[in-house]
């Protein structure tokens, strides 16, 4: 078995000149196609690539004039074209199909709330396949496109509508843009020029596109890198110390060039001597954090590698086979394509390598920030990974601290075609629009925002975090579910009234509101039952664990019901007519019936929100991280401020301005114990989530 290799020269680009250098490549120029008798002693190799035109017409070549005697293997991005076995059937993709890199730019976009991109790809077969796969993945989650750039394939075409293609970006409101394409055509015009032109967008795209720009004057608030998805590669031994170690001194330009994800911008003098400048003469990498850096090959160079041990590999069993057949197997290219796609193996770097094109291996993902640094200092800096194996929702892995220390935020510019309505506000989506786009209007005033809702749903989806599970988080959920009532209660004083909505006023009133502060009781007996017990032998330490503080909601609440029946029992609401309050005006209004019996009912909330303070108050200060003592006794502390207020207003007031007093009252006690409870909560969870890590906690107690 051999190896046919050679270097395409500069020139040879397009089509023609392709055929014309191949010619004395493979000892063709001087023979017409088929003419060729040389009698072949083993079955050869080529490698080709990384474009895969060049690939494509060296082997229609390998077809002509050397038919059925070469195996042709190739580097460079997976292209469906040359998949094809009727056509190239001694062919063999290196790189895998990029089937889960949909999924993975989905999962990223949605790491980090964006739902408003661009996509630019190249007009050919591969960029509308890959329009459709990507489109169908951000459908499942309602993720838009801004607009759509398909760049033509023809340059006399794409000049005649460059500015077009530009102006579409730069007047986008998206802050994103996806890229993807081959490189070898207009599209990778088209990157680099607007790239060039300083358009801050944040480019998504694949590691073919890998452009670390070596502009000194370089301004990290004014552009946030490119994020670049590559195939991931295991470590190479021993590279990561060479690379911390490299000084562009000891080596030549050439060995400086191969380095490729990085860019130390020295500069190479007008004769192209081997001196370099800018360098220092001690400089290292050494000081880089190792971890942070690419180790491993370029995807490209991982081709080739992973075809060398392929054909190791070929050669190795047919060594294995009787001494008989080992000469005939060589020589035969049939038998060597037939075994050749049987070959799996695990390659010296611990990755997978099959040829079988049924047994097609997902491709994991690096995902890399390209960046600049001062000095004209260029790397690529690795952020996470995506990997299809893992379970669904955990597929995408970002390294926070990594990306932090690389733009100084763990989070990315927004990129959302409408911001989030408001309190107060609800989306309003117009024909024609899409629909990640809406308008905000304000709630009619017969309708609540649903931000208690909100809430509730934060606290579910980060249920496994510190900050929810302490206290007991099924508390927290009794609790937020019993406000979203509270807020529902002014709806029954709107409108007309009958017998039922007078009835339903009062009692629903007092039997949520009740259940809503006997939880907060109860929250604040668990954190103090929790400190009571830490001593051995205590009989505290059963009521803690036996649940007891849960029966104190069931209590409380049964008794308000007790109440209630008894005001229903002894002189119920009932439909009145007022015609003193406004003069001229006969207003129906809801009549409280025993005025007594709601007296009795404020006065249980207050006592229990004063034991609830009494209790919270005493506990404000044990030490505990999650301890939220403290905002269940401001919470209180509201909450009665509120009702003590509500009395000598109520008293002083009559009709519709009496309704209105109670109405707001609810709402404003609703949302004391809303917002002093739960909003520093959400802040945490959302904006400050490495105070809400247990192992982050840990580490700074320990220093």
């Amino acid at each position: 078995m051999s190896v046919i290799g050679g270097i395409l020269r500069s020139h040879c680009r397009s089509e023609s000149q392709l055929h014309s250098c191949l010619q004395p490549s493979l000892n063709i120029d001087h023979y017409p196609p088929n003419y060729i008798c040389k009698n072949w002693k083993m079955c050869a190799a080529v490698l080709s690539g990384p474009h895969w035109l060049i690939s494509s017409i060296v082997g229609q070549s390998l077809d002509i004039y050397y038919s059925q005697q070469i195996l042709q293997l190739t580097y460079g991005p997976f292209h469906p074209t040359l998949s094809d076995r009727e056509q190239f059937p001694f062919l063999y993709q290196m790189a895998p199909e990029d089937t889960s890199l949909p999924l993975a730019m989905v999962s990223l976009i949605l790491y980090f709330r964006w739902n408003w991109v661009g996509l630019t790809i190249s007009d050919s077969d591969q960029g509308i396949q890959f329009l459709s796969y990507l489109r169908t993945e951000m459908e499942k989650y309602i993720l838009c496109f801004a607009f759509v750039n398909m760049i033509p394939l023809s340059i006399h075409l794409y000049m005649s509508r460059a500015e077009v293609y530009y102006n579409q970006i730069l007047m986008s409101s998206s802050n994103v843009v996806i890229i993807y394409g081959d490189t070898d055509n207009t599209l990778a015009v088209s990157f680099r020029m607007w790239t060039s032109r300083g358009t801050q967008r944040i480019w998504v795209t694949t590691s073919q596109f890998d452009v670390t720009t070596s502009k000194s004057d370089f301004s990290p608030e004014l552009f946030h890198g490119t994020l670049e998805f590559a195939h991931h590669h295991a470590e190479i031994s021993g590279l990561k110390n060479f690379i911390q170690k490299v000084n562009p001194l000891t080596y030549s330009d050439e060995h400086l060039a191969e380095l490729e994800w990085m860019n130390f911008n020295c500069g190479v003098s007008a004769s192209m001597c081997k001196t370099l400048r800018n360098c220092s003469s001690n400089g290292s990498l050494e000081w880089l954090l190792a971890q942070t850096f690419d180790m491993a090959f370029s995807d490209d160079s991982y081709d080739i590698y992973n075809a060398v041990y392929t054909m190791a590999h070929v050669f190795h069993e047919t060594l294995l086979r009787p001494m008989d057949n080992q000469e005939e197997h060589l020589s035969n290219c049939f038998k060597l394509n037939s075994l050749l796609r049987k070959i799996h193996f695990t390659n010296p770097v611990g990755d997978r390598v099959t040829m079988n094109p049924k047994e097609k291996l997902q491709p994991e993902y690096d995902i890399f920030q390209i960046w600049n640094f001062p000095n004209g200092l260029g790397l690529k800096v690795k952020i996470g990974m995506f990997s299809p194996y893992f379970p669904h929702g955990q597929q995408l892995r970002l390294y926070e601290d990594v990306l932090e220390w690389a733009t100084g935020s763990r989070q990315m510019p927004p990129s959302v075609c409408s911001a989030d309505c408001g309190p107060g506000f609800r989306t309003f989506r117009q024909e024609g629009m899409a629909a990640c786009c809406f308008d905000c209007s304000p709630c009619p005033e017969n309708e609540v925002s649903n931000e208690t809702t909100v809430v509730l749903g934060v606290f579910i989806k980060h249920h496994d975090t510190p900050l929810v599970k302490a206290n007991n988080r099924n508390l927290s959920y009794t609790l937020l579910v019993s406000l979203i009532f509270c807020f529902m209660c002014p709806l029954l004083f709107i409108g007309h009234p009958n017998t039922v909505i007078c009835i339903l006023q009062q009692i629903t009133f007092g039997v949520v509101f009740t259940l809503a502060v006997s939880t907060v009781l109860a929250k604040t007996m668990t954190v103090l039952l929790a400190f009571k017990v830490t001593t051995p032998g205590r009989r505290m330490r059963y009521y803690l664990i036996s649940g007891a503080p849960n029966f104190i909601i069931v209590i409380c609440t049964l008794i308000q019901i007790i109440l209630c029946a008894i005001w229903l029992g002894v002189s119920p609401p009932f439909i009145d007519i007022d015609a003193k309050s406004e003069h001229g005006h006969i207003i129906i209004v809801c009549n409280k019936g025993s005025v007594t019996a709601f007296y009795c009912v404020l006065g249980y909330h207050g006592s229990l929100a004063l034991g609830s303070f009494i209790v919270a108050f005493l506990a404000r200060n044990l030490p505990d991280t999650f301890n939220e003592a403290k905002l269940l006794t401001f919470s209180m502390l509201v909450f009665c401020s509120v009702w003590v207020s509500f009395l000598p207003v109520y008293h002083s007031t009559k009709g519709k301005v009496m309704v209105a007093v109670e109405v707001f009252s609810i709402l404003a006690s609703g949302a004391g114990l809303l917002g002093c409870i739960f909003i520093p909560k959400c802040y945490i969870i959302l904006l400050r989530p490495e105070r809400n890590s247990l192992q982050k906690l840990k580490e700074k107690i320990s220093s």
